[in-house]
């Protein structure tokens, strides 16, 4: 069998054979990558549309829920606010309350003492002068 040498014209036209194959499955692969391309633009367009509305939905849910937290808040204060000053206002009633009695119950020992100086004054100015003595023993130690 002998092999039969191929003239330049047919490596030729085999060379162009073979690049015009590569040439149409170059073609076929760009135009393959293209529409790929092209699907995921728009797949990566669709997921940047849907995460953007999901972005505006979650802002607004979490300006409307800040919204009402801070409502629920300012009724709370309101309400402690005014509990407290209620509790403020019957605290105040009732040391006037005390203030009086104590002014009262000073009162009747002031008059039950300067009855007492009246009817025995030398006992009462012995008490004072020990009462002074001691006084003065103990701020002198100091």
């Amino acid at each position: 069998m002998a092999k039969r040498e191929l003239t330049a014209e047919e490596l030729k036209a085999q060379a162009r054979d073979a690049a015009d194959e590569v040439g149409r499955h170059a073609r076929r692969a760009a135009d393959e990558a293209s529409e790929a391309y092209e699907s995921a633009k728009e797949h990566g367009a669709d997921l940047y549309e849907t995460a953007r509305e999901k972005g505006a939905e979650f802002v607004e849910t979490a300006r409307r829920r800040g919204a009402e937290y801070a409502e629920a808040v300012r009724e709370q204060g309101h309400e402690y606010a005014g509990r407290a000053r209620d509790e403020a206002r019957r605290l105040y009633r009732q040391g006037q309350r005390r203030a009086q009695d104590v002014a009262v119950h000073a009162e009747e020992y002031y008059d039950e003492f300067s009855g007492m100086v009246r009817r025995n004054p030398a006992q009462a100015l012995g008490i004072a002068a020990g009462v002074g003595f001691l006084l003065g023993l103990i701020v002198a130690r100091r």
